[in-house]
């Protein structure tokens, strides 16, 4: 049957949802330990449903500032996907990228800063799209990824307008990566659309 909006996941289908987050994180760890040419720790992920409001209180309140990531998916699956970090963890993953060792607070988003974050985002999302069709067979084209580098509320608004066509509920995977004793923390934001839900839980034979 058909779900109709967020709210009617069953416990079985919201399980397949974490377990794709679960392989979509493995996946990630492996390709940013490839970028960064080390050996990434990953945190086991904190996997929930969320209502919009509540988002950016998770991820240090609305005012915080952050980097956010957002690519559009097309072909088998539609909807957006947006990964967010603080500026602290985007620090951490730039002097990693750009062997820079700059422990300054603030992140001057340069070109080349803004053209590795947007690559690192990439890879990210690119790593779940891979569990998705490792599971279900089925094709997910990500668009060039957008960066955005703002107050938390205010990057978090796109995704918030467009799902809220929907569902005021989002899923959110609130990852940590841990690299030469640093923590990166780093939050998903998986907004397809319904039709993509059911696509997904068909093709699975829910």
């Amino acid at each position: 049957m058909s779900i109709k909006r967020i709210e009617e996941l069953s416990e079985v289908e919201f399980d397949v949802l974490k377990e794709i987050s679960n392989i979509g994180t493995g996946n990630a760890a492996t390709a940013i330990s490839t970028l960064l040419d080390g050996q990434i720790g990953i945190e086991v992920p904190i996997i929930r449903f969320l209502e919009f409001s509540e988002l950016s209180e998770i991820i240090g309140g609305a005012e915080n500032e952050v980097i956010g990531i957002m690519v559009t998916l097309s072909q088998d699956i539609d909807g957006m996907m947006m990964f967010v970090m603080d500026v602290k963890s985007a620090r951490i993953i730039i002097n990693h990228l750009l062997q820079h060792e700059d422990e300054e607070e603030q992140l001057e988003c340069t070109e080349m800063v803004r053209s590795a974050l947007s690559e690192f985002g990439n890879i990210v999302a690119g790593s779940y799209l891979s569990a998705i069709a490792k599971l279900t067979g089925l094709v997910c084209a990500p668009s060039v990824p957008a960066l955005s580098h703002d107050m938390a509320g205010a990057v978090l608004s796109v995704p918030a307008i467009e799902f809220g066509k929907v569902s005021d509920k989002v899923l959110l995977i609130q990852s940590v990566f841990e690299y030469k004793n640093k923590k990166a923390e780093g939050f998903f934001i998986l907004v397809p659309t319904l039709e993509a839900f059911n696509t997904i839980f068909e093709k699975l034979g829910l």
